[in-house]
């Protein structure tokens, strides 16, 4: 594995783990030694993987694969960036589907089991309008 997928891993992993960049900082001090990753090779960046991993980080498991066309990715970062700003009460996937079948059910007649089934562009930007309507209430910064 490369450094950088080594770099993105951790990432990953601690925000999977709800670790902020302050935690993230003393997890890579303990295993390492090192606060940055900058000054880490690749061993050093193996090392805290592990770490994360000691704390219940799944790297193969657990994940859903990469939504298959880009809109419905940009559904999933506007419900993550929604999560990280606290105003939802199921950030995860499950919240998703459960907002998009209360929201959409009763107009859309059936709803799929998941988000990324979704495939008629229209719903699909319903969603989003929806989305990013609530990231500007909720003052969450989105690129447009």
């Amino acid at each position: 594995m490369t450094r950088r997928n080594l770099q993105k891993l951790i990432h990953v992993g601690c925000r999977e783990l709800g670790l902020d960049e302050e935690t993230r900082r003393e997890l890579q001090l303990v295993a390492t030694g090192k606060v940055s990753q900058r000054d880490m090779d690749e061993a050093d960046l193996r090392q805290v993987v592990e770490a994360l991993k000691a704390r219940g980080f799944r790297p193969e498991g657990g994940r859903h694969a990469r939504a298959p066309r880009a809109d419905l990715r940009l559904i999933h970062v506007l419900w993550r960036l929604l999560g990280e700003a606290g105003v939802l009460e199921r950030p995860g996937r499950d919240g998703l589907n459960a907002f998009i079948r209360a929201r959409f059910g009763a107009s859309w007649g059936n709803v799929p089991i998941d988000v990324d089934a979704l495939r008629d562009a229209g719903r699909i930007n319903a969603v989003i309008r929806a989305l990013r309507d609530w990231c500007e209430r909720a003052g969450v910064e989105v690129e447009r």
